[in-house]
């Protein structure tokens, strides 16, 4: 069925005539004549079957419907123009991909890979988004990201990258002198993302709400793990991101062996990009290459 639309430039000579206020400035900014403008104006007003303005000698007065009008044209227009110049720019939109990482698992483990991915696809710019939830990556408009959790978010694709295991830490210097050290002995450090962590790690069921929830509480695992490098308590961190202070014995787990986490972490992206070159071309060296690496 046909719809009943004006022409576009109709509309666009009434817009501006509307947001300029004046038929004279209206034909400069369209870079059209003061007479091909009013005819657009007297055009649309014979479509809509009403007159739009008063003509008052040179000037055209706004009636009531042509202000109701321009409120409905005037974003309409906007978005018309906005996804116009996306799709005159497609090509180049899809060389960008963005990516979005929780800090601690981008700086420790998937920026010191991404020279492979830049290397192999020198033509896709990426640009870098953090984030802790979910919700964080989609309202970053994200093409992909790597999150924690457990591969279920609706209207995405999860690949699981890396599994994780947990393992309660406190620096050397603060367990000096303490022969048998308990968890208990320290102030014990949290995540607001992981609440639960640990209950998680002692093997007890918790929500996050009870005492074993309270302590100095981070952002991030970056800060935690400079809080217990610096001897501000003990903390429930994932064993990749403390091997080497473990191994160089400026942080000590003698609380017990690492446990397995409930989460790991996946590559996902919106369902609707799956068959996006961009993201197909990450996803296979993401999965393929950087996870062996």
């Amino acid at each position: 069925m046909k719809r009943r639309l004006p022409s576009l430039t109709a509309l666009e000579c009434f817009e501006a005539v509307m947001r300029s206020g004046h038929v004279t400035r209206a034909a400069e900014g369209l870079n059209l004549s003061q007479s091909a403008v009013s005819r657009q104006i007297k055009n649309l007003e014979d479509f809509v079957r009403q007159p739009l303005f008063r003509r008052e000698r040179k000037r055209l007065i706004p009636t009531k419907a042509a202000h109701q009008f321009a409120e409905a044209v005037g974003p309409l227009l906007a978005e018309l123009e906005v996804e116009t110049l996306k799709m005159i720019t497609w090509g180049a939109y899809d060389k960008v991909l963005t990516l979005g990482l929780l800090p601690t698992f981008g700086s420790r483990w998937l920026i010191p890979r991404l020279s492979g991915f830049t290397a192999a696809h020198p033509d896709i710019q990426i640009n870098i988004v953090t984030g802790l939830t979910h919700e964080d990556f989609v309202g970053a408009g994200t093409d992909v990201a790597v999150q924690y959790g457990d591969g279920n978010w609706p209207g995405f694709e999860a690949h699981l990258l890396q599994r994780e295991t947990i393992v309660a830490v406190v620096s050397a210097d603060l367990a000096q002198g303490n022969s048998n050290p308990s968890v208990e002995d320290f102030d014990r450090l949290t995540m607001r993302t992981r609440p639960t962590a640990w209950a998680e790690w002692q093997g007890t069921s918790d929500d996050g709400t009870s005492s074993q929830a309270t302590g100095t509480r981070f952002e991030n695992f970056t800060m935690m793990i400079e809080a217990v490098r610096a001897g501000l308590g003990v903390a429930i961190l994932p064993e990749m991101y403390v091997r080497e202070d473990l191994d160089g014995g400026k942080l000590l787990a003698p609380f017990g062996p690492p446990v397995r986490s409930q989460g790991a972490y996946y590559l996902t992206y919106p369902d609707h990009l799956s068959s996006s070159e961009k993201v197909v071309a990450f996803r296979n060296w993401l999965i393929n290459d950087a996870v062996s690496y």
